[in-house]
Order: C-alpha cells, then structure tokens, then sequence
C-alpha cells in the first residue's frame, strides 16, 4: 500500500476531521482513508455517467409535453 502525506491543513479543519472521525469512531487516520477511498470512487461513477449518457438518443420529448402527461393524468385521477 502506499503512503500518502498531506501538509499544511490548516488548524480548524484538522479539528473538523478528527471530530468527524471520533463520531465514526475512527482515528483520523483510518477516517481520512475512508474519505480518500471514497472520492477515487466518485471517478468510477462520472464515468459511468457520461458513458450512459453517449448512448443517450434523442426521444423528441420536450419538458412540457411531460408536464402536460403529468396535467392529463392529474384530471383522469381526480374524475
């Protein structure tokens, strides 16, 4: 595994982390790991968006023609 530094954090948000991480019950070290970890996935899932939404095709369906299905639905419900 590989070791990772990160210098001049300021004061305040180090007291951010390490009370985030007592809440977790974590030590910093292991909590900042998690969030590390997490945000590498993040990348995983911005590419699985823009890779669905390049196979997205146009269906023609505009804003208001949902909204009025939304309206006609509406009143057939109500009736």
């Amino acid at each position: 595994m590989a070791y990772v530094q990160i210098r001049d954090v300021p004061d305040a948000i180090r007291d951010v982390l390490a009370a985030r991480a007592r809440e977790n019950g974590q030590s910093l070290n292991m909590y900042l790991r998690d969030v590390v970890i997490r945000e590498a996935a993040f990348v995983n899932n911005r590419d699985l968006i823009e890779e669905v939404a390049s196979r997205r095709r146009p269906t023609g369906v505009t804003a208001t023609d949902v909204l009025d299905a939304l309206d006609a639905a509406r009143e057939r419900t109500d009736a």
